[in-house]
């Protein structure tokens, strides 16, 4: 059984339920929005978000109505996101299709994002649980907070890692934390025990994000983005961050600013990417990510007694570190 099988195993059909109504939460019978939102549903993907709140869910007891539409005002508001996302960044493509407003265009994009927010926010009001809408609404803020805190530190001259992990922890750890955190909480597991579950997803989630970080150092037509992108964008990852730090190069430094001025060309990105990786700067994320996998194990040793459950958690984890798109 290969490891996404095995990550879905106790959780199939609870999964294609929610698959179903995901599906139908994006579908509308006005034409210009139906076909948006059915543009956004033919990118699916490997709904890795949703399946993390199912077993958690499935791990504390059982998977109920609550958790269905916990985890579908997650999947939804994340989806939100990526459109808004994409018009912020002028984004032509998302996984290695054509994003909704290059499609359609920016009115659209930004309009079909306020579309799907509304329908995450009333899907977890139908989970009559207060802590849940309180929990979406914060994470609602928390990722915005993320991409202001980014585009702040593009401005910022030092090459910080605890920046780079503050940005994180917000654009992408903070969505996996409010997964693990409401899986456990829908199916009725103590305050306690849902933090310790917070901190597990923020785990997985920093481990996804480093992950994904690395991909940008190297050429590859399934991850849909060509090398040295982020650094297009102004952003400097760990992997350069650490070698930047290391070295205290001049002239690597003189690059690094002109990445967060937004006037490097390829030809200089590609010196950047050759230098961050000469000097160990992807070993160095490696290892950082293992220093993650190792923390967020000892909740799965500690709070996950059943073995399909522990089984499928432990694949999740090793997946997100051993992905390759």
């Amino acid at each position: 059984m290969d490891q996404l099988s095995l990550i879905k195993a106790p959780i199939e059909q609870e999964l294609s339920t929610f698959i179903t109504l995901f599906n139908d939460s994006l579908t509308h019978s006005d034409q210009l929005l139906g076909n948006a939102l059915s543009h956004i549903r033919q990118r699916g993907g490997k709904r890795m978000r949703p399946i993390l709140t199912l077993l958690l869910a499935k791990n504390f007891g059982t998977v109920n109505e609550s958790t269905q539409n916990a985890a579908l005002g997650l999947e939804l508001l994340h989806t939100a996101s990526l459109v808004h996302d994409d018009v912020v960044d002028e984004s032509d493509e998302r996984r290695g299709q054509p994003s909704v407003n290059a499609s359609f265009n920016n009115k659209v994009a930004v309009l079909v994002g306020d579309y799907i927010l509304s329908t995450a926010l009333l899907r977890v009001s139908q989970t009559g649980d207060q802590r849940i809408v309180e929990n979406l609404a914060q994470l609602g803020q928390t990722l915005a907070a993320g991409e202001i805190l980014q585009l702040t530190n593009i401005q910022n001259q030092d090459f910080s890692e605890e920046v780079y992990y503050q940005v994180i922890k917000k654009k992408t750890a903070a969505l996996f934390e409010s997964c693990a955190a409401l899986g456990a909480l829908s199916a009725g597991a103590s305050e306690e025990v849902v933090s310790k579950a917070a901190l597990f997803g923020q785990n997985l989630g920093i481990i996804f994000q480093i992950r994904d970080d690395i991909f940008d150092y190297f050429d590859s037509k399934e991850i849909g983005k060509p090398t040295g992108n982020d650094m297009v964008e102004g952003k400097l990852t760990l992997p350069v961050l650490y070698a930047l730090n290391k070295t205290h190069s001049d002239l690597m430094i003189t690059l690094a600013r002109k990445v967060k001025a937004g006037t490097i060309n390829h030809d200089e990105i590609a010196v950047l990417v050759a230098f961050t990786k000469e000097q160990g700067g992807i070993e160095y994320a490696d290892k950082r990510m293992l220093d993650y996998h190792a923390e967020a194990k000892t909740f799965i040793d500690e709070y996950v007694k059943k073995a399909e459950i522990r089984d499928a958690l432990i694949a999740y984890l090793d997946y997100v570190v051993q992905r390759n798109y």
